[in-house]
């Protein structure tokens, strides 16, 4: 089964490769996979600060995860599987790829206007000949129209 995987944070692009996946998903008969990087906060000298920073970077990011998964249940019926990992969100890409070769796709989103995003600059440009899968790049500015009626 064809899984597109979506690195999902807190930007409007995430959401736009996320609808742009789940409708592709939908209509090929695959699944999509949700990777929620908690990228681990700079080190702070007193432990119970870093607890309480880490804490809610989970909070956060369990939200995030429940908002999202709920909306593409709700439009599309799939069921998302989810992978939260404590990582560097390009980190979190590389070992979810090497853990999980049914990935079909990387799909992410590049921002509608500035510098396309970190994981875009990462994986369209010197690390993108060395991944297992292609790389499918939606640009933020399309908007739900757009979307569909690409995917």
């Amino acid at each position: 089964m064809r899984t597109y995987l979506v690195v999902i944070d807190e930007s409007p692009e995430a959401r736009v490769a996320l609808r742009f996946a789940a409708r592709r998903a939908a209509k090929t008969g695959g699944t999509v996979e949700i990777l929620a990087p908690i990228d681990r906060p700079e080190f702070v000298q007193w432990g119970a600060v870093q607890n309480a920073m880490e804490e809610e970077a989970r909070l956060r990011i369990d939200a995030l995860i429940a908002q999202v998964a709920g909306e593409l249940i709700e439009e599309t019926g799939l069921r998302p599987s989810v992978t939260v990992l404590n990582s560097d969100p390009a980190d979190a890409v590389l070992t979810r790829l090497k853990a999980e070769p049914r990935i079909a796709a990387l799909v992410l989103g590049a921002a509608a206007s500035g510098t396309p995003g970190q994981l875009v600059d990462q994986f369209a440009g010197t690390g993108a000949g060395a991944l297992p899968c292609p790389v499918m790049i939606i640009p933020g500015s399309l908007d739900e129209a757009g979307i569909d009626l690409l995917s």
